[in-house]
């Protein structure tokens, strides 16, 4: 049915796609890619990699969705055709590496947990989030620091990987077997939290569909917007900052108002907005491992986000997302984690 309504559909969400508005080729709107999904699903089409490409030309962003007037859902959608693709070995080669990496830096995970320095037998069970721990390890470090000081205790940070990097390449076996290891490594906390909303999101939706049980993770955002009295205006918040809605915190996870709140806090001011934002926000172009499948319109998309920035009149962009601070690094933005702010507020 939702592939129907959306095959049916006159496109009226095609100027949200970011994919589609980087790259103008109908395939990759979201009607054209329900539409591949929906004809294969019929055998219209054949199941080979040219057909099956389609399916990974979305961050899973959602943006799509809100612009949908019967809400659908892509982004889901596409994700189980990835993991039927995938099975049948005609995933493209892009999303076959991103498998691979996901597998391959597994003990890499481990390790730059470990290296946070841990407290084994703490209760509450810190989950960085695996973007932090091997792009920004300087911001999993202070994510772990910001966690401690708020809630006044030490906590155990999660060697595991919550397996989301291979559930967005389709690599299904991959994902389960890493839900149920980073469930069996927290089981016995009294709380979870995560930095990252993308692993929050997977731990929160992806896990059940998967069959694994976890605890619900709280976000370190909401804990940090808990206790709000508690941060300081940063002494060297001069430069103004311009704050990037990540789209698994805010369209999926809902928190729109929190990081806003305690980034104003921190700086001494309301953040700068850019024009399209909260619940319409920009993708980054960072996240559903398009950087591999689709580079060119990864970059298209952090391009755009980052020249609207300056066309606004500048500022530092901050974010709270790791897919999204690496986007936009890798760009070239000046651009911060919301840790790192969090940070600066409580004076470490």
């Amino acid at each position: 049915e939702t592939l129907e309504k959306c095959v049916y559909c006159p496109k009226l969400c095609r100027a949200a796609c970011p994919v589609s508005n980087a790259e103008p080729v109908e395939t990759l709107t979201p009607w054209g890619k329900m539409s591949m999904a929906y004809f294969a699903g019929r055998g219209d089409v054949p199941i080979d990699e040219v057909h099956a490409k389609p399916a990974w030309a979305c961050t899973v962003c959602y943006g799509c969705k809100e612009r949908c007037d019967h809400k659908n859902e892509v982004g889901p959608v596409l994700l189980t055709e990835r993991a039927e693709l995938f099975e049948r070995g005609v995933a493209p080669a892009g999303a076959v590496r991103a498998a691979e990496r996901a597998r391959e830096r597994e003990a890499d995970i481990a390790n730059a947990a470990r290296a946070l320095g841990s407290t084994s037998d703490a209760t509450a069970a810190l989950v960085v989030g695996c973007g932090y721990l091997v792009h920004h390890p300087e911001v999993a470090q202070k994510a772990k620091a910001v966690t401690e000081k708020l809630l006044g205790k030490p906590v155990r940070v999660v060697e595991s990987c919550c397996g989301l990097s291979s559930h967005l390449a389709g690599d299904a076996p991959t994902f389960k077997k890493r839900a149920q290891a980073l469930a069996r490594e927290v089981e016995g906390a009294d709380q979870i939290v995560a930095v990252d909303p993308g692993c929050a999101r997977t731990i929160q939706v992806d896990y059940a569909n998967a069959g694994v049980t976890v605890r619900e993770p709280r976000l370190l955002v909401d804990i940090a917007h808990e206790r709000i009295d508690a941060f300081s205006k940063a002494s060297d918040a001069a430069e103004p900052v311009r704050y990037h809605d990540p789209c698994q915190l805010g369209r999926v996870l809902g928190r729109y108002e929190e990081p806003r709140a305690v980034l104003a806090k921190i700086t001494g001011e309301p953040p700068r907005e850019f024009e399209r934002n909260r619940k319409m926000a920009d993708c980054s172009g960072g996240g559903g491992v398009l950087p591999l499948t689709y580079p060119e319109a990864s970059r298209g998309a952090a391009n755009a986000r980052i020249a609207e920035n300056e066309r606004l009149g500048g500022g530092k962009i901050v974010t709270a997302c790791a897919s999204s601070l690496r986007r936009f690094k890798t760009a070239g933005a000046d651009a911060d984690d919301l840790v790192t702010w969090l940070a600066r507020g409580l004076g470490i």
